[in-house]
């Protein structure tokens, strides 16, 4: 049996290893081995200007996976989870306005103290502050009094792979979002479990390859901590370019994929029909033409669109509500969805031959 001890000391252990990597070895995303950061030619047209609006030091230590900026965030309030100097929180902090807060956590030093250096500058570009940096670990949010069910949404951009206790994380974010909070974050999976000698390597772990979870792991820890139908979002394979790592690694692929979780009670853990039916009124900024629940999910403006008893909830019962007709109720049920499954959810295929989803 594993003692309390050992397993105290693993997660410091690799809480060292990954400070050190992101505060000490890391001075620019230009110095990352492996395809898991965008580049900004792969940024939406709606988003560029709010990164010219970020400092260019911020923009240099960028170290994401995704886009964590999901729709409809005009005063929210937001937790960045692994913050890093802060590229994320300083867009967020653009989409809330001043109506909205952004706090972000980082355990890293080093980041920190880029994200806060430059804090009154965004103040300035922006025309208010709307934001703050704490230092602490993702999974011991309880210890930074932060208010329980106090978030709107919570985001974290390729950060739950570094973690060495991610139920904890889940458990933390689970307790400090609202009801009909959302939990949207970007991070790299694994197409099988990865083995104990590649998440040991401490540079596989901090190109975010060693602590990847196997995508069903993920799944089932999801659910356990209460987030019963994950949803996701948008997907990209990686190429692992570097011939030492990919040496190590063998034929483990690799995607970088971004999910939604809803803290909502009360969901079913497949897809129900309930003959139920939503209406987009084209009324979200920056999706007059359809909204884009998840990945199996675009609802066009104004077309009448056959939902399960899940995705109905996860639009009446969140923010999004305001900008949909809803039609039907629970009264009648008529059996399960086609097409719910537990196959492998990412698409397949190399990053060099496939063409990456918009997603940073």
């Amino acid at each position: 049996m594993t003692s309390a001890s050992h397993i105290g000391d693993d997660i410091a252990d690799t809480h060292s290893s990954v400070r050190d990597y992101y505060g000490q070895q890391l001075q620019s995303s230009a110095d990352l081995k492996t395809s898991a950061c965008c580049d900004l030619a792969q940024v939406p047209n709606w988003l560029k200007p709010l990164l010219a609006n970020i400092h260019p030091e911020v923009l240099s230590r960028y170290y994401g996976c995704g886009l964590v900026c999901p729709d409809q965030l005009e005063g929210c309030r937001v937790l960045d989870l692994g913050c890093g100097s802060g590229r994320d929180v300083y867009a967020l902090a653009q989409l809330v306005g001043a109506q909205g807060d952004v706090v972000g956590v980082d355990m890293t030093a080093e980041q920190l103290v880029v994200a806060r250096a430059h804090q009154g500058w965004h103040a300035e570009q922006f025309g208010y502050d709307n934001v703050r940096f704490l230092e602490g670990y993702i999974e011991k949010l309880d210890q930074l009094h932060l208010e329980p069910g106090s978030f709107d949404v919570i985001v974290s951009n390729c950060v739950i792979n570094l973690s060495p206790d991610k139920a904890a994380v889940l458990a933390g974010v689970q307790r400090l979002l609202k009801p009909g909070g959302e939990f949207y974050f970007s991070d790299v999976y694994a197409d099988r479990r990865v083995p104990d000698a590649a998440r040991r390597d401490p540079v596989l772990y901090g190109e975010c390859l060693g602590g990847a979870l196997y995508w069903n792991d993920f799944l089932q820890l999801a659910k356990r901590q209460g987030f019963i139908d994950p949803r996701l979002v948008e997907d990209r394979p990686l190429d692992i370019t570097d011939p030492a790592l990919a040496a190590k690694l063998g034929n483990i692929r690799f995607f970088s994929a971004t999910y939604r979780l809803f803290k909502l009670e009360g969901l079913e853990s497949d897809c129900e029909d309930y003959g139920q039916a939503v209406v987009y009124r084209g009324t979200v900024p920056n999706c007059p033409h359809g909204f884009a629940l998840d990945s199996h999910h675009f609802i066009e403006t104004g077309k009448v669109f056959p939902v399960c008893g899940n995705t109905w909830r996860m639009l009446q019962d969140t923010r999004f509500a305001p900008h949909f007709d809803f039609l039907g109720d629970f009264n009648r049920h008529y059996g399960i969805f086609e097409g719910c499954g537990v196959s492998l959810p990412f698409k397949q295929g190399s990053a060099s031959n496939e063409a990456p989803a918009p997603c940073c």
